[in-house]
């Protein structure tokens, strides 16, 4: 009897939508939410991003790729940079080698430029995550982590951080506080009304400037104008 073999993870990688399909209703939705990140921010400079949801699988890391490629899009100069030290995956969906990341440079054992690399999409750039470390909240809420987001807004226009779920370790809470806004990532079919409750709360509870909510997985009608407007698109 054979054992079934194991996809490899590579091929686990999450599409990037707006890449893969520019005219797509979701990659206009997309669009949408750039738009309305510069309107929330009109009055103010904003350099950094940081995307959380209250529990895993809502789609926090798919929306921050996806969020990072439209702003690259737009002609920003974006730095897309894995801090889920818990589960980090988008080394999976830029076909990165995760040897060396955040971590390496949090612990000085890799320099910025070491890390960083291209992710074949113009202005977009990607910081993974490197080794999984014993302590992740105590690197992300460090002097060094501060430091590094101030070197790195000098060298980019955008920095887009992918963070782990709220409800889960305090990694995000931690860091919000340090990003000029937060988007919570909310799966319309999937969540509960107190698990998205409780993590607004906690992101309130950390000072964080929550910039709004981002509905993941929310199917539209068949006469909803998007469709009548986006869905002869080819």
């Amino acid at each position: 009897m054979f054992k079934k073999k194991k996809k490899p993870l590579q091929s686990a990688a999450r599409k990037l939508i707006t890449v893969d399909n520019t005219k797509s209703i979701i990659s206009e939705q997309y669009r949408t939410i750039r738009t309305n990140i510069h309107f929330s921010t009109a009055d103010s400079e904003l350099q950094s991003i940081l995307l959380t949801s209250s529990s895993p699988s809502e789609g926090k890391s798919t929306s921050a790729a996806n969020i990072a490629v439209v702003f690259a899009q737009e002609g920003r100069k974006v730095l897309l940079i894995d801090a889920d030290m818990r589960k980090p995956t988008m080394h999976h969906t830029f076909h990165l080698n995760n040897g060396t990341g955040l971590s390496s440079v949090l612990t000085r054992q890799s320099v910025v430029a070491d890390v960083i690399h291209d992710s074949g999409i113009v202005n977009l750039q990607v910081m993974p995550c490197g080794p999984i470390p014993p302590n992740p909240a105590e690197l992300i809420g460090s002097k060094a982590m501060k430091a590094l987001i101030e070197q790195l807004k000098q060298d980019f226009d955008l920095l887009v951080f992918d963070a782990p779920p709220l409800l889960s370790v305090a990694d995000a809470q931690i860091l919000s506080n340090e990003c000029d806004g937060t988007i919570l990532v909310v799966n319309t079919g999937s969540t509960e009304k107190d698990s998205a409750v409780k993590a607004k709360e906690t992101l309130l509870s950390a000072n964080a400037r929550i910039l709004g909510v981002l509905m993941n997985n929310y199917t539209l009608a068949k006469d909803h104008y998007y469709y009548q407007y986006y869905g002869t698109a080819e």
